[in-house]
Order: C-alpha cells, then structure tokens, then sequence
C-alpha cells in the first residue's frame, strides 16, 4: 500500500483563501451559465426534453468518473497539481459552448465541465480547508460550501441577463466565463499549497473513493442530506425551462435563469445565515427544505403559478445548500488533511450519481406521460426519500 505522509500546509492569508476559492466559483459559474440558454438551443438545434436530460447526464457522467481519480490524485500529488489542469479543462469547455452548433457539441462541452467539476469539488474544496489551517477549518468549510452554490447561482443569472440584453447571447455569455477563469487560472499562481510527501508510484486507475472505516459514518450522514437536495436543485436546473413552458406558459430565459440563481442564492444566504448551527440542526433543516420545495413543485404544477416555481427553487437551494454545509463540516472536522480530497469525492458522488439517474429518468418520463405525471412522480419520490434519510442523518448525529 503507498505510504503518503502530509507535508504541513501553510496557513494562508484572507486574499489568498479567495483566490484559492474563486477557482471553485468561476468553474461553478461555467457549469450553470448554459441553464437559461437550452430554451434557445433548444429551438435552434430542435431537441426534446429527453435530449436536454442527455446533456445534463454527460456533464454528471463527466462529473462522477473524475470523482473517482481526482481526490486521490489530489491526495497524493497536491491541490495544485490538479485544480489548474481543471481550470484548463474547463477553459476549453467554454470555446466549445462559445461555438456549438449541434447537440454532440453540446454533449462534448458538458462532459469536461463536469470533468472540471469533479477537480474542483474535490481537489479545490479540499485546497480551501486545507489554507485555512487546522484552527480554521470551521469557517474555510463554510467558505468552501459558499463558493461553489455563489458560483452555481452566478452562472444562471450571468446567462439569462445577457440573453436578455442581446440578440447573440451564447458569445457574450462564454466571454465573461472565459474572463472569469482566467483570473481564477492566475490567482492559483503563488498560493502556499504543498504538495504532499508521496512514496506512491503507477497509474490511479479509476476506483470508488474510499474513507477509512471511521469516517463512513460522517460521508454517509453528509449524503443522506445533500443528495436529495442536489437532485431538487438538478431538476430546476435541467428542467425547470421545460416546466416553465410546459406548464405555466412562460419562455422567458430571464426567469428560468432568475429562478436557478435565486435557487443558489438561497443556498448561500441560508449557510451565511446558518453557519453556527450544530451539524444535525443543518441537516433538519435541509431535509425541510427539499421536502418543502417538491410540495411547491406539485403546487406549480397544478397553480400554473410561477411564484410557486420561484418558491421550490428557494426551498431546494436552502436544502441542498444545509446538506451540502453539514456533510463538508464533518470533513472538515473529522478526516485527516492527506484523506480530505477522497473523502470530498466520495461525498460528492453519493450525491451527484443518484440526482442524475433520477433526474435523467424524470426527462423521459415527460416525454412519455407528459410533465405533470412525472414531475409528480419524481416530487413523491424525492420527497419520501429525503424524509426518511434525513430523519436518520439527524438521529446519527444528534448526540456528537
């Protein structure tokens, strides 16, 4: 078995944990920029919902196989080794956003954001803890969790301000994100990231991310939480414009993405506002809120009432936002710094994997039976679901 000893991090400055931090903001923007504009693809390219939930798969496909190196490789070889070949990988998704002109295209771009989502829910996550020092990582875990829901919620706003404002929004929307990597490439320069100490040698064949057996507890708690609200939030975010048009009648990108953006903006005021509550109490709160946001779902789509559709949105940005905060606490607080980076992925893909398969399963579902019968189901199902994990998640960790 390779033998990795930690090299002691440098505790970093205030602006050199932004920096360390913008890299996760700027790739998250990335991800989320395109929401507003699949209505426009959409009637350009001629695609269906069911071919909508292909793209969003291949960006959670791209998303999960890095999952299963990039925590590892982070771990062994540094933070910076990997978050800059991310930041790069990311760069070129955005030329190819920039110049799709069909759906394989589309494919192609958000595979390597996912790709680029992978690294830095892993490796860049870990590198903002790892700044902070071992007496701060109370609050970088905050900030870790921050960056990337600010990010997720600057992305949709970004594109559908600029769809709005222009007659050719898809250049002018991947120019700022371009903009916005590239100062996140360069702030990565000069930040005080050891690389650690490894005897380890060959290839990192991809494998599920593994915890020492101590830890489980804490990733399982984690994901109880952040994996129903991560698949609420998915099912804005893919289809929220489908049941925008589909069942209250409207196409405005402004609002699909005005939704996805308050979605995200729930999700970090309610950490900003939350954020010295004890784990279990986050967790209450987010299993509340995505339970919540799938009854306002339902209400949506019987009110054809876009004040609902805005309301689930919220809801499931504080639920997954809480999940999210709670289970990078326990991280945090909990697995040494050389396993930190494999502990984000493996939380990470307990997430991200069951929110696609739902949320895949859901676009074909409106394709056969129509949206109301299957954003119902999936309500039902998520809501259930997340009801009763969440309750265990709360009991396992209320007494710690």
């Amino acid at each position: 078995m390779a033998v990795v000893q930690e090299v002691p991090a440098r505790t970093g400055t205030g602006w050199q944990l932004v920096r360390a931090a913008w890299a996760v903001t700027a790739v998250f923007a990335l991800s989320n920029s395109p929401t507003p504009l699949y209505v426009y693809w959409q009637h350009e390219m001629g695609y269906s919902s069911g071919t909508l939930t292909i793209v969003f798969a291949a960006y959670v496909a791209g998303l999960v196989v890095t999952l299963l190196v990039a925590g590892r490789a982070a771990d062994r070889y540094g933070r910076k080794r990997v978050v800059v070949p991310g930041i790069l990988i990311a760069l070129i998704s955005a030329v190819l956003f920039m110049t799709a002109g069909s759906v394989a295209a589309l494919v192609v771009a958000r595979l390597l954001v996912g790709v680029a989502v992978g690294i830095v829910v892993s490796a860049g996550m870990a590198a903002v803890v790892d700044l902070g020092g071992e007496d701060r990582r109370h609050m970088t875990s905050t900030l870790a969790s921050i960056a990337m829901v600010f990010g997720a919620g600057l992305g949709p706003l970004l594109g559908g301000v600029v769809y709005q404002a222009t007659p050719h929004p898809v250049g002018w929307v991947f120019t700022v994100n371009i903009v916005l990597l590239v100062v996140a490439l360069l702030g990565y320069i000069g930040l005080p990231l050891e690389r650690p100490s490894s005897q380890a040698t060959g290839f990192l064949w991809p494998r599920l991310p593994r915890v020492p057996a101590r830890n489980r507890g804490q990733i399982a708690g984690g994901a109880a939480v952040f994996a129903p609200g991560l698949t609420a939030t998915s099912f804005v975010l893919s289809l929220g414009p489908s049941l925008l048009v589909l069942a209250v009648g409207t196409t405005s990108p402004l609002l699909a993405g005005g939704a996805a953006c308050v979605m995200f903006l729930a999700a970090t005021g309610s950490q900003i506002a939350l954020t010295r509550l004890a784990v279990h109490r986050l967790f209450a709160l987010g299993t509340a809120g995505t339970v919540l946001a799938m009854g306002a779902v339902v209400l949506t789509l019987f009110t054809r009432n876009p004040a609902l559709f805005v309301a689930s949105a919220v809801l499931a940005g504080s639920g997954q936002g809480l999940g999210q905060l709670g289970g990078l606490r326990l991280i945090a607080h909990h697995v040494e710094g050389n396993r930190r980076a494999e502990a984000n992925a493996a939380l990470n893909i307990s997430a991200y994997l069951p929110a696609a398969i739902l949320t895949v399963a859901t676009g074909y579902a409106v394709n056969g039976y129509g949206m109301r019968p299957a954003a119902l189901t999936l309500a039902a199902i998520l809501a259930v679901l997340g009801l009763l994990l969440g309750v265990a998640a709360y009991r396992a960790h209320a007494h710690r």
